[in-house]
């Protein structure tokens, strides 16, 4: 099978969907992989590395679009790229469609049969969506410590506080993967941190695992207003697989927050779990609404791409060599999970919760 990889063209996107090291695992099953020229070195890989491994370098994204069966990707395509899908192609990345119906289009339209990372689910885990998930988490604490600062408009409250000063109040949203590994930091970080969630078992499993460094709240609107008040700094890390997040804090809440307080939205790839999120950069990555910074930055794990393309691709690998060592109908036969992960099909929509956020016709693989 021919494999490509391309070079990421969303903005501040450092991230490679393909390694060098890794693509001698294709090259040794008798695999063509074609790299688009340069698109390892936001991750400090360099073509001479890619060649080492056996790999093809093409000058052009589209002549890798065009010469392969089976592309491999960091994030969602953006609509430069919507001109090189095709009838049969295999798509292999992050989407999250439940938050871009163009994309969503594009994809029936053209009959791409696309694979989506975030939604391949392993007996209730997401293996492929968890790294990122551990990384923005841990970034989300540390963002937020940063904005908390007063040259960046915020309270100028240190985290930990000193003896005899208040520590910031840390409030977690979700009690998952993300929320889980912010809590991790701002509990290193020395925060007061109060986790919220809806089930009862993942906060005892917390709880034993934390102990008394932490706080845990069934998480309902009320729950967390009554929070609002005193909270420094709010990390949304709700996810629903494959559907767009739910809206936890409206706007009008925000008037209960102190000033320069700070919401950090990890799930803004799913449309955000703040009505007022919407996504920013890494080069612009905050802005103020009723005197509450808002830090929504869309692929925050491209700010460490080093750390997180070695994550993605170690969790990506087994199911990246089964697409191109038996094509998609047999690789789902090899390993049943592979179904969950798809998301379009020969111009249907087989992924529920996409089809319910944009009212389109769901049918089953």
């Amino acid at each position: 099978m021919f494999v490509g990889c391309v070079k990421e063209i969303k903005n501040q996107e450092y991230r490679v969907g393909l390694i060098p090291s890794f693509v001698k695992s294709f090259v040794d099953k008798g695999h063509t992989v074609y790299i688009e020229k340069n698109a390892g070195l936001g991750s400090g890989f360099t073509d001479e590395e890619y060649v080492q491994y056996g790999a093809v370098i093409l000058e052009t994204a589209k002549e890798v679009w065009d010469q392969s069966d089976l592309i491999i990707k960091v994030k969602e395509p953006l609509k430069s790229e919507y001109a090189y899908f095709r009838p049969g192609l295999m798509l292999f990345t992050y989407l999250h469609l439940a938050a871009d119906e163009e994309l969503t289009k594009a994809l029936l339209e053209s009959k791409v049969n696309s694979l989506a990372y975030e939604t391949l689910d392993v007996n209730g885990s997401l293996p492929l969506l968890k790294p990122m998930s551990e990384i923005a988490g841990r970034l989300s604490i540390q963002e937020a410590a940063k904005y908390m600062e007063k040259p960046f408009g915020g309270k100028g409250l240190l985290l930990s506080g000193l003896p005899g000063v208040k520590k910031a109040k840390v409030m977690i949203i979700g009690a998952g993967v993300a929320g889980k590994n912010a809590a991790k930091i701002a509990i290193g970080m020395g925060a007061d941190v109060t986790i919220l969630d809806r089930n009862i078992s993942r906060l005892e499993q917390l709880e034993n695992e934390f102990g008394f460094q932490i706080k845990t709240r069934y998480s309902t609107h009320s729950t967390i207003m009554e929070l609002l008040p005193e909270t420094d700094v709010v990390i949304g890390a709700v996810l629903i697989p494959g559907a767009k997040a739910p809206k936890l804090i409206l706007k009008e809440d925000l008037k209960k927050m102190q000033t320069g307080s700070i919401l950090v939205d990890i799930a803004v790839d799913q449309g955000g779990c703040f009505e007022t999120t919407h996504p920013t950069t890494h080069l612009d990555p905050i802005f103020t609404v009723d005197g509450v910074i808002h830090y929504c930055v869309a692929n925050m794990p491209g700010a460490v791409p080093l750390t997180s393309t070695l994550g993605l691709n170690n969790a990506t690998l087994e199911y990246s060599l089964l697409l191109a060592n038996y094509g998609l109908e047999e690789a789902i036969k090899q390993n049943k999970y592979l179904l969950s992960a798809l998301n379009t099909y020969h111009g249907k929509l087989t992924n529920q919760p996409v089809a319910e956020a944009f009212g389109m016709v769901y049918e089953a693989y």
